[in-house]
């Protein structure tokens, strides 16, 4: 696995990670906008994104969202730099993560790394709630991920 960033020094990376990680999520059709962009590559194919959007540097927080097609793009390295860039990089004192009640997947992923979830009715819409996640940088840097 490589990573590869976009970001405004890489503006066609950048935009191509943002197209593959809204194309993966329902209900993403109108894509991101003012986002800095990370892919993990695998053999040159991009296999996950995580857009960084939302950013809120008064309150030091950001919303992050990401799509993989590969079940093996969690590694340290890759995890290290995804929550190195809001809570070293820019300084953000939180990240947000938004999910469908009904992904499984992203929500055990959200759970095992420490997130704390907010459920909210009818945020998709009429019959689809959403998770809002929070991860604090004290919770991440707590986390086992980072101990060596």
């Amino acid at each position: 696995m490589r990573i590869a960033w976009g970001g405004a020094a890489n503006p066609e990376a950048n935009r191509t990670i943002a197209d593959f990680v809204a194309s993966h999520i329902a209900g993403c059709e109108r894509g991101f906008a003012d986002f800095t962009t990370m892919g993990v590559r695998e053999n040159d194919a991009l296999v996950a994104g995580v857009v960084f959007h939302n950013y809120a540097p008064e309150a030091g927080v950001i919303e992050l969202s990401a799509a993989s097609t590969s079940k093996r793009w969690l590694t340290r390295p890759v995890l290290r730099a995804m929550f190195g860039y809001p809570f070293d990089e820019i300084g953000c004192q939180m990240v947000v993560l938004r999910v469908s009640e009904r992904n499984a997947g992203m929500i055990a992923i959200a759970e095992r790394f420490g997130f704390s979830p907010h459920r909210i009715p009818r945020l998709r819409g009429r019959a689809e709630a959403e998770i809002i996640f929070t991860l604090t940088d004290n919770d991440w840097r707590a986390h086992p991920a980072n101990q060596r």
